[in-house]
């Protein structure tokens, strides 16, 4: 214990902490540009189908790296595992960016993406659960959401001040690959601290999945909160990943949204760090989504009204921002103890099937039947996440 707690002296534990959520946050950013796909394929021909398309090919890749994301960090420990994800993402980001064409590189830019977004996705709530105790999850989750929330939410925004500057929605892809970059340093940088700050000093436990593991964790009580948030992932891409087609369509700036969004988010995130839901949790996260839901059937029948744009967006934040950290607390308080890794990254893997899978019908209904059916589709599959949430409430 001396020769470790001496390795990295000026790490203190707040600034481990400080160091690695931002290096959260900077990545982050990779997701929310997927938001700007739509206005990225406009510029050289290809519509919202190609946009579902490309996603489908992130969405395999996220899953299939999702699987071996253990076997990964297994190999390579978890933190340069995060950081080879983050160079990945940069890659990605820059092929989107310099890319004119639908094609193979096209293609490779949305693979890398996946790959990329697995591992750091999967990973990343996994280090936490190695610092903090069991009943400081909820705290230090909320946290790595609100971190993860602002470069979600902030990066369209950064496209949006960019545009308005006169550059192009590329120079933003350009901009946060540059940030991903540093946010891999900060990783490769932080292995031997974390290790110091581990509240157990065990070397980490394995996190491949099996088909043993797959099945125990079937078979626990964290299987619902796996599909809930498969479920919510669809709400969010569909309500976020489509927000400039909605928006330009009713005359709209879908700055207001993302920002609008995002602060509110961050804003109750940070107020309620310690909430954990109260004494019936999954009641707590069924109010919030039924709240996600009516911000959504108010966005069906609001027009180009913009205060209606401004609420819709707000009621969202408090909806899924906050119900979305109590969520991942329960999936992993409610997993076996020794499936808590595995749990997680199963948890991701369901995220990213509705994240990245559900854009492939929202952009075939965009094209074929409009915006107005497929808005009553998310609202539908909000209101079932929350009934969801209500029934395990009763037992």
């Amino acid at each position: 214990m001396g020769v470790e707690s001496t390795t990295h002296p000026r790490i203190s534990r707040f600034l481990l902490f400080f160091l690695y959520f931002l290096a959260i946050f900077l990545q982050a950013g990779a997701y929310g540009l997927t938001f700007m796909l739509p206005r990225l394929f406009d510029s050289f021909g290809a519509n919202e189908k190609i946009v579902g398309w490309m996603l489908l090919v992130t969405t395999v890749a996220t899953i299939v790296t999702v699987y071996f994301s253990g076997h990964l960090s297994d190999l390579f420990g978890r933190l340069r595992t995060l950081a080879g994800a983050c160079i990945a993402i940069s890659v990605s980001l820059y092929l989107y960016g310099s890319l004119e064409v639908v094609g193979i590189w096209l293609v490779t830019a949305s693979l890398l993406l996946g790959f990329g977004w697995g591992l750091t996705y999967s990973l990343g709530p996994i280090v936490l659960t190695r610092l903090v105790r069991a009943d400081e999850r909820v705290r230090f989750f909320t946290l790595i959401s609100v971190f993860v929330m602002m470069g979600f939410g902030l990066s369209p925004v950064l496209a949006s001040v960019l545009e308005g500057a006169g550059y192009s929605v590329r120079d933003a892809f350009y901009v946060t690959a540059t940030l991903c970059i540093i946010s891999a340093t900060l990783f490769f940088f932080l292995d031997d601290p974390i290790k110091t700050h581990a509240i157990n000093p065990r070397p980490e436990a394995p996190s491949r999945i099996t088909l043993n593991a797959l099945s125990g964790v079937v078979a626990s009580r964290s299987l619902l909160p796996i599909v809930m948030i498969c479920i919510g992932a669809s709400v969010f891409a569909g309500m976020i990943n489509f927000q400039t087609v909605f928006a330009d369509a009713r005359g709209l700036d879908y700055a207001n949204f993302f920002l609008t969004y995002t602060i509110t988010v961050v804003i109750f995130r940070l107020v309620l760090a310690r909430f954990k839901g109260g004494q019936n949790p999954y009641r707590t996260i069924a109010l919030l989504q039924y709240v996600m839901g009516l911000s959504i059937v108010v966005f069906i029948f609001s027009g180009a009204i913009f205060p209606l744009y401004l609420m819709v967006a707000f009621l969202f934040g408090i909806g899924y921002g906050i119900s979305y950290p109590i969520l991942v607390a329960m999936a992993a308080n409610d997993a076996r103890e020794d499936l808590g890794a595995q749990t997680l990254q199963l948890f991701a893997l369901t995220y990213f099937v509705g994240i990245f899978g559900f854009p492939l019908i929202a952009g075939w209904m965009i094209v074929e039947v409009g915006t107005r059916p497929l808005l009553i589709v998310i609202a539908i599959l909000a209101m079932m996440e929350a009934t969801l949430a209500l029934r395990r409430s009763m037992r």
